[in-house]
């Protein structure tokens, strides 16, 4: 069932960016990671449809996804079509990336007939350039580039779980500063970005993972949050308003099952869990889905606290924001 945010007839969840000088510059604009985002604000926006639609209205959004994707996938394809957009997905049964042509190559082909590219690849190291900054796809693309997920980064979703938390619980950004999220998993893609936002946003962050998972803790970016990293479910979740997990086991680690299940054991999230802890008596939980057992029980994935169905739904809406922003507002600098 969609919100009560994306019922209203085109009052929609969008996001306000701090993009001044962004949107006419000799070169395409990016969003690869939120640290390429200087000040994500998500907020209650009733800006009407026509506004949005002027905007997209005839865009072509190239989709590529070298991945399988559910929740992704449906909100890139729905959102533009919602206002004119022309949503083009290409998967690798589709085109000749991977195949016999290059990235290189398939980048500046692509781009040179659509007007943005939302893409979601596998390992990280298939699409970033060795240079520190820039990724091949996004280097080569005479278009704005959306990252719609890769081995190391989820920019999409982390800003459609900060809209959940805003339409939830808080009714103003401001709410958001002096929020304590607890972690409870392993280090992934959703963690990276929630490293790199949340302190930004003034958000307490509270990571527990296994002996032998290090957090990399020069890609944190704090102002004003906090950033703690624990061993312990018990000490991570006293005091969090919200607790976050995630798969154990992502793609490409199957492999590793038996020792990675042997190595969470203990991280599972419950209301005893929580309870003991010491968590707030009010607390929220998160998830981007899909989920496993392992990670929750029931009697919270599906209770009262649970906030992943309204988060998934948010996906479409932010989404959508994204690609006015990048893809909409943007144009070549005349010379």
């Amino acid at each position: 069932m969609a919100s009560s945010t994306g019922r209203l007839a085109w009052k929609q969840l969008r996001l306000k960016f701090n993009t001044k000088g962004f949107h006419i510059q000799p070169t395409p604009p990016h969003l690869l990671t939120l640290a390429d985002l200087p000040d994500p604000k998500p907020c209650l926006d009733s800006d009407q449809p026509q506004e949005t639609k002027q905007k997209l209205d005839g865009k072509t959004i190239a989709l590529i996804f070298g991945k399988r994707s559910t929740r992704t996938r449906v909100a890139s394809e729905s959102a533009p079509a919602l206002v004119g957009g022309h949503p083009m997905f290409l998967s690798p049964a589709d085109i000749h990336l991977g195949v016999n042509e290059s990235l290189y190559d398939t980048a500046q082909v692509v781009s040179s007939r659509v007007d943005g590219i939302m893409a979601r690849v596998g390992d990280h190291s298939e699409v970033e350039q060795k240079s520190r900054y820039y990724w091949l796809l996004a280097e080569n693309s005479t278009v704005p580039v959306a990252n719609a997920l890769s081995s190391l980064c989820h920019p999409t979703q982390i800003l459609a779980d900060l809209v959940t938390l805003l339409e939830s619980c808080f009714p103003h950004l401001s709410s958001l500063s002096g929020l304590n999220v607890t972690w409870i998993g392993d280090l992934n893609n959703i963690l990276n970005d929630m490293v790199v936002a949340y302190p930004r946003l003034g958000i307490n962050l509270k990571i527990a993972t296994p002996n032998g998972y290090p957090l990399d803790q020069h890609e944190s970016c704090h102002r004003g949050g906090k950033l703690v990293h624990v061993h312990d479910p018990l000490v991570a979740v006293q005091d969090a308003d919200v607790s976050v997990t995630n798969t154990w086991i992502s793609i490409g680690q199957e492999s590793e099952m038996t020792k990675r299940l042997q190595d969470f054991s203990g991280f599972h999230i419950t209301e005893e869990l929580c309870k003991k802890g010491k968590a707030k008596p009010d607390w929220k939980f998160m998830h981007c889905l899909p989920r496993h057992k392992e990670e929750v029980n029931d009697e919270v994935f599906y209770g009262p606290r649970s906030l992943v169905f309204s988060e998934a739904e948010n996906r479409r809406w932010t989404i959508l924001s994204v690609f006015q922003a990048y893809f909409g507002d943007w144009k070549v600098e005349d010379n």
